[in-house]
């Protein structure tokens, strides 16, 4: 068996890797990991995926437990503004769809829209979002009862079978903070240290890896989370890197940490993500203050004029504030795993901060290695189902995204118009001639497990706006008074909550 482990890189990849590991195999893997005083984390991967519950569940973390100390939130959904046209907005909720006499609910409304508004009709997670509610109420229950509970087994990704309606949002250099005194405490040995060099042995496998102060770092296993410059797996074993940058043209981001009375603003549960001239602005509620940037095309925009966009679009609380430029590599390598090197984080792939999918793919791909562990055989088998399952959940990623800027209804300048032209991923544009007449459902959509479903893609189509979609013909033939009943259980439900719920800040508040 395999006795020890060197993660090189902290920040968010680096002590998600070192916690899991140590969580999953306490001390029979001795995990040491060395980050450089002087290499700060990225610090924007603050918005996720719902499932990243259960990272915190396999690590017997509660809520209660970290969300406090690091000023997190709920999100419900992505809120998308101005996407379709100037002052539109819709979201892509946590929140599978309803079926009625055997179609969803989204097909009924199709059929005969009863407002403009198909988010707020089929969902109910959309008035939660308008109305700044938190999912849970002051007791801590959650407003859709059974889905709280933790189950007597700790769980991943791949077997969920429910949809929990809530993500987080939370400051990730806090998190990597937790997570490293969570890790340390456990066993993790943890050496701040500048790595100058990594050692290949005859067969160009990693023998060691040399520190500029503690020298040489010796390991069985190796994982690169040394962020875009991927230190081992890029640049010492030259693992080739594949753009995605033809059909997602983002490559470039600036960053603002704006404080702000939250209390006063409110703390809407969602993430937004409002379209610019040449991308788009997130919008992120923490506890106490907004984390906010401009992901925007280089090809489109200077950092200067970015920059100038993102402070105007902030307005004067981000006057005095320090910009963080950050210039992204959209893509991914060929593979993740070579030899005794994995990378996981960004020295493995990005798409680009869209639908929050950077802290989802750290999660996936530590997991994954976890499931594919080697011992001293070091079987090839395991590392090529690994380096499938990971190239197949990123380009997955990748083709949902390519939709988002496609199915847009926007073309008011040349960056808009140039996203409806660029190259699709093999079988989009098939799939897409297919959504025009039936909407996605499970056999329809990217066959392998990315992280999205068809609700997901079904959200986006109707709320972007960009392609006609026909309803369904069959839906003219069934008797829909069933279909109006739910429509009509949704307000009331909808309301319900709007009426019961706490503010999202009102229940925090009591934490903090």
């Amino acid at each position: 068996m395999l006795k020890s482990v060197v993660v090189v890189g902290g920040g968010t990849s680096g002590w998600m890797t070192a916690s899991y590991l140590t969580a999953a195999f306490g001390d029979r893997i001795k995990v040491t990991l060395v980050e450089s005083a002087r290499v700060g984390a990225i610090g924007v991967g603050e918005a996720t995926f719902s499932t990243v519950r259960h990272f915190f569940e396999y690590l017997g973390l509660e809520e209660k437990d970290w969300m406090p100390k690091c000023n997190a939130t709920y999100k419900l959904a992505i809120r998308f503004e101005n996407w379709r046209e100037e002052g539109h907005h819709f979201y892509h909720p946590f929140e599978r769809q309803r079926v009625v006499d055997g179609f969803t609910l989204p097909d009924w409304w199709l059929r005969n829209p009863s407002s403009d508004r198909f988010d707020r009709d089929c969902f109910l997670v959309g008035t939660l979002c308008d109305s700044l509610k938190s999912p849970r109420h002051l007791d801590g229950t959650l407003f859709e009862g059974g889905l709280g509970e933790r189950s007597m087994y700790r769980t991943t990704l791949t077997e969920q079978s429910t949809q929990f309606p809530y993500a987080y949002h939370f400051d990730a250099t806090l998190v990597a903070n937790f997570l490293r005194d969570y890790a340390v405490a456990r066993g993790v040995r943890h050496v701040l240290d500048d790595v100058v060099d990594v050692a290949l042995d005859d067969r160009g496998w990693i023998s060691h890896v040399v520190t500029k102060e503690q020298g040489d770092l010796t390991g069985d296993l190796f994982i690169d989370c040394t962020g875009f410059r991927s230190l081992l797996l890029g640049k010492a074993l030259e693992e080739p890197f594949e753009s995605y940058q033809s059909s997602l043209p983002n490559d470039s981001a600036v960053a603002l940490r704006v404080p702000l009375d939250m209390e006063r603003k409110g703390l809407r549960p969602c993430t937004t993500a409002t379209a610019q001239e040449a991308g788009w602005i997130w919008t992120i509620p923490l506890f106490d203050r907004i984390g906010t940037g401009y992901v925007y095309a280089s090809e489109y925009s200077t950092p200067e004029q970015a920059e100038k966009r993102l402070r105007e679009f902030v307005g004067p609380a981000a006057e005095d504030l320090e910009a963080n430029h950050i210039k992204m590599r959209i893509g991914r390598s060929r593979r993740h795993w070579v030899n005794n090197c994995v990378a996981i984080g960004l020295s493995s792939g990005f798409v680009e901060p869209l639908e929050s999918t950077g802290i989802f793919f750290i999660q996936h791909a530590i997991e994954q290695l976890v499931k594919h562990f080697p011992d001293a055989r070091w079987d090839e088998g395991l590392r090529d189902s690994y380096n499938s399952l990971v190239n197949r959940c990123m380009d997955g990623v990748r083709e949902f995204l390519v939709l988002h800027y496609y199915a847009a209804k926007r073309t008011d300048n040349q960056y808009w118009l140039d996203t409806k032209k660029r190259a699709l991923p093999d079988g989009l544009a098939e799939r897409l001639e297919r959504w025009q007449t039936r909407l996605p459902d499970g056999e329809s959509v990217y066959p392998h497990y990315h992280g999205f479903e068809a609700y997901s893609y079904v959200c986006m189509l109707l709320g972007l706006g960009g392609i006609e979609l026909k309803p369904s013909a069959a839906l003219g033939l069934l008797d829909p008074s069933s279909a109006q009943h739910e429509f009509k259980l949704v307000a009331e439900q909808a309301s319900e909550l709007e009426r019961t719920l706490p503010t999202q800040y009102e229940y925090f508040a009591q934490f903090h």
